[in-house]
């Protein structure tokens, strides 16, 4: 398969119809993966635990074709290698695939040279794969910030177009409290912009609401208002992020987790898919990609 520019078409129609687009995006990675149970099980286990990532991926994918949405996948390339197919699937019903890194290490636990190297590996998986050029990348766990001055840099330099690896709020698992809250250009003379994660803005106050956790464990009617408040006070488009285990309430269980991470990783698997095909159908959707090209003539 040659290798394409997948640049999509529909920004201006969102224009045109006077309504706020709004970047869907999926964090494919497995029920194993995720940050809060890497003290608990090591990477060289991760071949012999059960894989459900096929599985909850393509269910991710019934449910946008379902709802009318296209999205963009920030994918393992740890995934990608092992389900080619699936990252054929993607590309071919108009979704865009893009980088969220090799095995999911945190950028702040990498040297400049095992990020740049990091980047180079994964990318190669993903176009080969998938057929199409690479030019997003988000970083597992939102690990780009204070400790990483170097890492849009790289980005820049590996000839990416976009990052959406900033959560610019404080959290005990990650976060960037002092980055600007919508897009942004890290790197002098680089067309590269940052998407950070969104939130709202309450009084002095900064709160995620991008998805993810937040999404999956509080009640619908927050996120709604909150988003509706960000599109009103700001006039600016939201990045919304899940992940396809968040849809699976019979993935294995990690008992030897801290309280917390399971609490976190377990509540509400069950109702999260109804949750998704309602913000689905309430808001404007497109790729980030798309959204990218939309921020780039208002990122600082």
């Amino acid at each position: 398969m040659s290798m394409q520019d997948a640049r999509p078409e529909p920004i201006e129609k969102a224009r045109k119809a006077n309504a706020l687009l709004n970047a869907m995006s999926v964090d494919i990675e497995d029920w194993f993966q995720v940050g809060a149970f890497e003290t608990v099980i090591d990477r060289a286990d991760w071949d012999g635990l059960e894989h459900r990532v096929e599985r909850n991926s393509n269910a991710v994918l019934d449910l946008f074709e379902e709802v009318g949405i296209k999205a963009t996948f920030f994918t393992l390339g740890w995934v990608a290698e092992r389900y080619p197919k699936l990252m054929q699937r993607i590309v071919e019903a108009g979704h865009e695939v893009a980088s969220h890194g090799y095995d999911h290490a945190r950028v702040f636990t990498m040297t400049a040279e095992q990020f740049r190297d990091d980047l180079k590996h994964s990318r190669k998986i993903l176009e080969d794969t998938c057929g199409r050029a690479v030019t997003g990348y988000r970083a597992p766990s939102f690990s780009i910030d204070e400790r990483t001055p170097w890492a849009h840099e790289i980005l820049a330099e590996q000839g990416y177009l976009y990052s959406s690896s900033v959560a610019p709020i404080r959290h005990d698992h990650y976060g960037w409290a002092g980055s600007p809250r919508f897009a942004w250009k890290p790197v002098a003379g680089s067309d590269l912009i940052e998407l950070p994660v969104t939130t709202v803005k309450v009084g002095n106050r900064v709160l995620a609401s991008g998805g993810g956790g937040f999404f999956r464990l509080l009640p619908y009617v927050l996120y709604d208002r909150a988003i509706r408040k960000m599109h009103k006070d700001d006039g600016r488009g939201a990045i919304f992020y899940f992940h396809p285990w968040e849809i699976d309430p019979q993935q294995p269980r990690v008992g030897n987790a801290p309280l917390k991470s399971k609490l976190r990783h377990y509540t509400n698997l069950g109702i999260m898919r109804s949750k998704l095909v309602r913000v689905g159908r309430d808001f404007r959707w497109g790729r980030v990609d798309e959204l990218a090209s939309l921020e780039a003539e208002l990122a600082q």
